[in-house]
């Protein structure tokens, strides 16, 4: 029988539920901002936010590394006022989390509010409800659907994120070995049980999360439907 080390699935669930607390924040803050809005340099703006989309996850890796390693610009900051460091913490790996699932959260959410009836939003501003008001009683609650879609998925990638991960913290076993990091570096040393464990995990988790995010989906279409 295994001797396992549960760490990487408390430091993956972890990462991946602090950092999708950001993203979702951030995602749903910034495509509410620019739904339904046109200004110039705005598709230049939307291009950035999904690049991680596209890009290797070593070459987001290096970039993170460029801004948050000791001599990076932001890294070189933090060391010399707060004796602080980004690099090989788990800190670091909620960083590359936040920045390789955003893109899934903002396109998410982008594409909820977009698709929204906007005649719903004005029948509650002239009734008098504020912008605030507006938000949480009318938009919110009709883009959720889209909006926890976004949730889930990020969610996901973050448990799943490696490469901008490895790039930037390494690998430092019971402080930076996520679930993905132990599968690789349990091959590497040849311990194959140890990896199928962790993969068997990470698999159970992925698919319970979609496969729940499909039901929910399908149920509130039915439900809507038919009221």
């Amino acid at each position: 029988m295994l001797d396992m080390d549960y760490s990487p699935l408390l430091l993956s669930l972890k990462v991946a539920a602090i950092s999708t607390f950001f993203v979702f924040v951030a995602g749903v803050f910034i495509a509410y901002l620019l739904a339904k809005r046109d200004f110039f340099g705005k598709s230049i703006l939307e291009a950035l936010f999904l690049l991680p989309l596209v890009l290797p996850p070593t070459v987001v890796g290096f970039g993170l590394l460029i801004l948050f390693g000791k001599k990076g610009w932001i890294g070189s900051w933090l060391l010399e006022w707060f004796d602080f460091q980004i690099v090989f913490t788990w800190i670091g790996a909620v960083i590359a989390s936040i920045v390789v699932s955003f893109p899934l959260m903002y396109q998410s959410a982008a594409a909820a509010f977009e698709s929204l009836d906007e005649r719903l939003s004005n029948a509650a501003r002239t009734m008098g409800a504020s912008e605030w008001r507006v938000f949480w009683s009318v938009v919110f609650p009709l883009a959720w659907p889209g909006l926890l879609a976004g949730l889930v998925l990020s969610f996901a990638r973050g448990l799943g994120e490696f490469g901008a991960t490895l790039m930037l913290v390494g690998y430092i076993p019971g402080k930076t070995d996520t679930i993905p990091m132990a599968i690789y570096f349990a091959v590497e040393s040849g311990q194959m049980e140890k990896a199928t464990f962790w993969v068997v995990i990470i698999i159970t988790f992925g698919f319970s999360l979609i496969l729940w995010v499909n039901w929910w989906s399908k149920r509130n279409i039915r439900r809507f439907t038919k009221s």
